[in-house]
């Protein structure tokens, strides 16, 4: 069964020589990957479509295991621990995250058990809770019309700020948001991860994005090319480095962010 997490503390994870490849004889999503998050950083993953970004995240979160190499949840390769307990570590919202035909409250909560003042406090957070004060049910208001001939049908901006919220309501030390902005133009998007980072307080958190708005406010910059981390750094560093392929991918969006 595994062993049991270690108590209330901050966790640092270590990738060491991490590859994987979706079947056999497949090319490599990763290869000799070696990194190392500690408690409470803020790292940003950057790189072009296929080139890894999200493959680390799934086996961050144990939902693949690699085909070599091991990843450390402080000193001990994670699958000695039990799967479960270990994936409550995260919070993720995937590009793909799910909205459920469903009240708003067990949305928040992805549960039927809801804290009513929790869910109330993270929707707040992210800026849905005057939307949530006007709804005829509050958080018993059921979401699209699949189940209730009386749901309340939302936007896809509403939509992400839930999937948010929902990170939030479970409070775990790690939190992942693997491009769940793609709708948003890159302004808005920078606008809220930029508050969301404030919301996260001292966790630890990844944000993955194509575009690179969230990377000026983080402290550690991780570049992957072709399966391959190639450039690890602050912003800063990375855009004077002319030959990296940060350098390359931050100028080709630079009009965004002047």
């Amino acid at each position: 069964t595994g062993a049991l997490l270690p108590g209330e503390q901050p966790h640092t994870i270590e990738c060491r020589d991490v590859e994987f490849q979706y079947g056999d004889g497949a090319e490599f999503a990763l290869r000799g990957l070696n990194l190392t998050i500690r408690p409470g950083e803020r790292i940003a993953v950057a790189g072009e479509n296929g080139s890894g970004k999200t493959t680390f995240i799934k086996l961050l979160c144990r939902l693949y295991d690699a085909a070599a190499g091991e990843i450390l949840l402080d000193g001990k390769n994670i699958r000695d621990y039990d799967q479960a307990e270990y994936q409550k570590l995260f919070s993720v919202v995937f590009q793909d995250f799910q909205i459920f035909s469903l009240p708003l409250g067990e949305n928040v909560a992805a549960s039927a058990a809801v804290d009513g003042a929790k869910a109330r406090a993270c929707l707040e957070q992210v800026g849905f809770g005057l939307r949530c004060e006007k709804l005829p049910h509050g958080l018993e208001t059921y979401l699209y019309r699949d189940c209730s001939e009386d749901g309340v049908e939302i936007s896809g901006g509403e939509a992400q700020k839930l999937a948010l919220a929902r990170a939030l309501y479970k409070d775990a030390p790690f939190i992942i948001l693997d491009e769940p902005t793609a709708a948003l133009d890159p302004i808005a998007e920078f606008a809220l991860y930029s508050r969301f980072n404030e919301l996260v307080g001292d966790k630890t958190a990844i944000y993955i994005s194509h575009r690179l708005s969230s990377c000026r406010f983080c402290d550690k910059v991780a570049v992957f090319e072709r399966g391959r981390l190639t450039q690890f750094g602050t912003h800063e560093e990375l855009v004077r480095d002319e030959q990296g392929k940060y350098f390359a991918l931050w100028n080709a969006q630079a009009k965004y962010y002047v």
